[in-house]
């Protein structure tokens, strides 16, 4: 992609009330866009992001047998008062009634909807376990909206809700769920603790989250640094301090941000909704579901908080919009040549042929924040200036050096 083409451009400032490093930088780099507070367009380079984030989830999803699948986000009352909760999440989903006079919903989350298609296709054992997720806008009426794409009104999403017969399959397939949640966040480049928690405002049930350490997170967890024991404070009976229940080091806390939970249902949208299916005697049980979040667009943020310096994002390679920022010095016709031999070898190359001064080039790729930066210039000769955004100096490589490191 040529940055003389790219749509939105970088900005001298961040936006007034912008508290975060990855509000800042998101917003100043060309990422995203706010319409309003907690609603944002995903630019070019945002959405690359996004996408890469989606196609590691999605493989992950994957990989435990799930089938991906798009549910509608508006929806009907009547589903949502079967389970009584069009009254009590009234404060958090976007109600209104549609030119019939239709009381309809914007869609916070889809447990009804996919329980509604499941006990209307599901009713043997020979049909189970099932899992099937989507990656979708979710819409939720914060009160306040805040800290860029952390915390939004709208938002993506994937959900995935997995339905069994057995408590036993169910707790099965929730553990390898947490496994693939884990996987998902380390490729993403991001080291996740798994904390016990409530159910919050969406079940009374137990859930986990899946907590990265950071200040600029709305929550506070006690942990374990030497083994994996964590719980959200508002739960804990335990303090920073204490000794840890599982292997008795020293516990800590600290503010971290929720990239995704996980909750075990049980038959409570059974009784609710009356979902039910035979099993292998013919007796009719109760179809037991679970939930799974990540939060896709949040993602964006927690990795932007977690890798950023005073000069802007340090993307993973796994999640950037581009692997190369290359960068021509009043040497264009040779970056040109580079730059196509780039794209010949698969690499996704962001090219600054752009009129303007070094130091304004130089500024806008630390900015944005791709892995590595090659510059072509009169002081390169016929080698590049190859340095990783994450390092302080760069080396002269040859064409085939350069090639051999970025391959790695």
């Amino acid at each position: 992609m040529r940055q003389s083409k790219l749509f939105a451009k970088t900005r001298n400032t961040a936006p007034k009330d912008a508290v975060s490093a990855s509000h800042k930088y998101l917003s100043q780099g060309g990422f995203v866009d706010m319409l309003m507070a907690g609603v944002y367009t995903y630019l070019p380079l945002g959405y690359r992001v996004i996408n890469n984030i989606s196609n590691i989830v999605r493989e992950e999803m994957n990989s435990t047998g799930a089938q991906e699948m798009l549910m509608p986000v508006l929806q009907p009352k009547n589903i949502w008062d079967e389970t009584g909760r069009w009254e009590s999440l009234r404060e958090v989903m976007y109600q209104f009634k549609d030119r019939s006079g239709k009381e309809t919903g914007l869609a916070a989350t889809h447990e009804e909807v996919i329980y509604d298609i499941v006990r209307r296709n599901i009713n043997s054992y020979k049909d189970l376990p099932l899992a099937v997720y989507q990656i979708q806008n979710k819409f939720r009426n914060e009160l306040r909206a805040k800290g860029g794409l952390i915390r939004g009104r709208e938002f993506m999403m994937k959900d995935l809700y997995s339905f069994h017969l057995s408590p036993e399959d169910l707790d099965d397939y929730y553990n390898q769920m947490i496994e693939a949640y884990k996987r998902a966040y380390n490729r993403c480049g991001l080291e996740v603790k798994v904390v016990e928690a409530s159910g919050g405002i969406f079940t009374k049930k137990y859930s986990h989250e899946f907590q990265i350490i950071s200040p600029a997170g709305e929550d506070t967890i006690i942990y374990c640094s030497k083994c994996d024991f964590a719980q959200n404070e508002e739960i804990s009976k335990l303090k920073a301090g204490d000794n840890c229940p599982k292997c008795e080091s020293v516990l800590e806390n600290g503010k971290s941000i929720e990239a995704g939970n996980i909750f075990q249902f049980g038959d409570q949208y059974a009784k609710d909704m009356k979902g039910y299916a035979t099993d292998k005697d013919g007796e009719k049980k109760p179809i037991l579901m679970a939930s799974y979040g990540i939060g896709i667009s949040r993602l964006v943020a927690t990795i932007a908080e977690v890798y950023h310096d005073d000069k802007g994002i340090i993307w993973p390679s796994s999640v950037a919009p581009f692997m190369v920022h290359l960068i021509s010095l009043n040497k264009n016709e040779a970056a040109d040549d580079i730059y196509e031999q780039l794209t010949n070898q698969g690499l996704e190359t962001l090219y600054d042929d752009r009129d303007i001064s070094a130091g304004e080039k130089f500024a806008d790729a630390d900015l944005i924040g791709l892995p590595y930066r090659l510059v072509i210039s009169s002081k390169t000769g016929d080698q590049i200036e190859v340095k990783a955004r994450n390092k302080d100096q760069g080396a002269l490589k040859s064409f085939k050096e350069v090639i051999d490191l970025l391959k790695k």
